[in-house]
Parts: structure tokens; C-alpha cells; sequence
């Protein structure tokens, strides 16, 4: 009786967590300060990295330059983007598109 009391509390906690967890990739404004505002500035205004407000990247572009990386760039985008999921690269290249 016991483990199935825990089976089914695990069973809730999961179904939370994976419900919960598109919401989080949404949120692109979110991930671009947590990710991204250190270097590029909090309104991509640019830091010690370069400005990405107005950038002339395509949202498709920025999405690659976060998911695969490109020798071309400096660090950190020489390669990917450490813990960033697909869904969140583009909801952070649709924040910085936003930025104007």
C-alpha cells in the first residue's frame, strides 16, 4: 500500500514538472538575462559583448549561432550554448529580435 501511495506521488510530481517545463522554454526574456545579459547587456545595449538590440541576425540565425555555435565568433559562441534547448534558443532570438 505504501509504494503505491510514493508511485502515485511521483507519478504527480512528474506530470507537474513536465507540464511546467514549456513554460519555462517560453520564456525567452528570462533566459536571455540568465544567459546572455552578463556579456550583452540586460536591454542588448552590449556589455563586453557586442550589442545585440537592432542586430541584422535573423531570429533562424541567432538560433543556430546559440544551438550550434560558429568558429568564426568569439566565446562563448564558438560552440553551443551549454543547457540551452531548441525551444529556448528561439524564444531568446525572438527576445532579442524584440529589442529595439
Amino acid at each position: 500500500m505504501r509504494i503505491t501511495h510514493l508511485l502515485v506521488l511521483f507519478l504527480i510530481v512528474a506530470m507537474t514538472a513536465m507540464l511546467a517545463l514549456p513554460a519555462f522554454a517560453a520564456d525567452g526574456a528570462g533566459t536571455y538575462k540568465a544567459k546572455c545579459a552578463m556579456c550583452h547587456g540586460p536591454n542588448g545595449e552590449g556589455k563586453i559583448g557586442p550589442a545585440v538590440k537592432g542586430t541584422a541576425l535573423t531570429a533562424d540565425q541567432i538560433v543556430d549561432l546559440l544551438a550550434k555555435g560558429n568558429d568564426a565568433k568569439k566565446a562563448p559562441h564558438k560552440k553551443p550554448i551549454s543547457g540551452l534547448a531548441d525551444d529556448d534558443a528561439k524564444a531568446v532570438a525572438d527576445y532579442v529580435k524584440s529589442l529595439k
